[in-house]
């Protein structure tokens, strides 16, 4: 179901995923400015991309040659719920790419480009990387997808930009060497967490936790109604609170953008058992200049709560 990337595709991808696009703000409509150096050798192309875990990647590949619109950014606005503005559809009539999550985290989108006519290219995230709808739509947590998705966007540049050959190229060069401490990251916590047990209140992370090694003992009933966005049934809040305070979990992981009092419940047990906890967002949050200072930090929490 998953298919794996070439180095070579990896090396193309990695560029893109790493800098820039870190913003506070929430809800809808924002349009990247240009970056530093060069001038695009070209005219540039409208980038449309619908959530902001994905803009950074898109931007910095892209860079002068790219006019990027972010949808929605920040944490103010459910992704899954979205009902986009006039306003937004109007964003997608000129787009020369579209770049989406997919597997329903965005379905508002697919709807609105499936309207279109010309339809234009469209990077589906989930597509790329082989997953299908019901898989864990949160695929920037994929240490491996994220440089397919970059590959993908890479490419699809590079057909709509025939006269900007070599700035792309210069650009792909400049953010493989910047995603390195991220890839960095990843093995340092992987050293220190292979074989470790952890437990979440939401899946957003479980695809970051697999790649390092971790072991998941969230209990399925409570896994299951998390990711159907539904209440767990009381036996399913009590079996996690006991597997807390069991001893056998090593980290408790908690997206620290869920609303409501479960989670800050589930969190309060663990910290009366002793057991750790790791906070990591869904989505870039405010104060965080780049996706790897994003994710470098929130890796560096966790190697240090498994104590590497």
């Amino acid at each position: 179901m998953r298919r794996a990337a070439t180095w070579t595709a990896i090396a193309v991808a990695i560029v893109l995923l790493v800098v820039g696009c870190s913003s506070s703000g929430g809800g809808s409509g924002s349009t990247g400015t240009t970056v530093g150096g060069p001038a695009c050798p070209t005219d540039p192309v409208k980038v449309v991309v619908t959530v902001d875990q994905w803009a950074d990647i898109v931007r910095q590949l892209g860079g002068n040659c790219t006019r990027v619109t972010t949808i929605i950014q920040g944490a103010d606005v459910d992704p899954h719920e979205y009902e986009p503005t006039p306003g937004d559809n109007a964003k997608f009539l000129d787009a020369d790419l579209v770049v989406m999550n997919g597997l329903g985290y965005d379905e508002w989108a697919n709807k609105m480009v499936g309207t279109l006519s010309p339809k234009p290219p469209v990077v589906d995230a989930g597509e790329v990387v082989g997953l299908t709808q019901g898989d864990n739509p949160h695929v920037w947590y994929g240490p491996t997808y994220v440089p397919q998705v970059a590959a993908a966007v890479s490419a699809e540049l590079a057909a709509l930009l025939p006269g900007a050959g070599d700035y792309l190229s210069d650009r792909t060069a400049a953010w493989t060497t910047a995603f390195q401490p991220y890839l960095d990251e990843v093995a340092a916590v992987k050293a220190a967490a292979t074989g470790k047990t952890y437990a979440a209140t939401e899946s957003v992370f479980d695809d970051m936790a697999g790649a390092v090694g971790l072991v998941d003992l969230t209990p399925e009933g409570y896994r299951a109604a998390a990711a159907n966005e539904s209440d767990p049934a009381p036996a399913d809040v009590n079996a996690f609170e006991e597997l807390l305070r069991g001893g056998t979990v090593d980290v408790l992981i908690v997206n620290s953008q869920t609303a409501g009092s479960l989670p800050a419940q589930l969190r309060s047990v663990a910290e009366k058992a002793g057991v750790p906890v790791v906070e990591v967002t869904e989505t870039v949050p405010p104060g965080e200049t780049s996706f790897v200072a994003w994710q470098i930090d929130q890796l560096n929490a966790l190697r240090v709560a498994l104590g590497g």
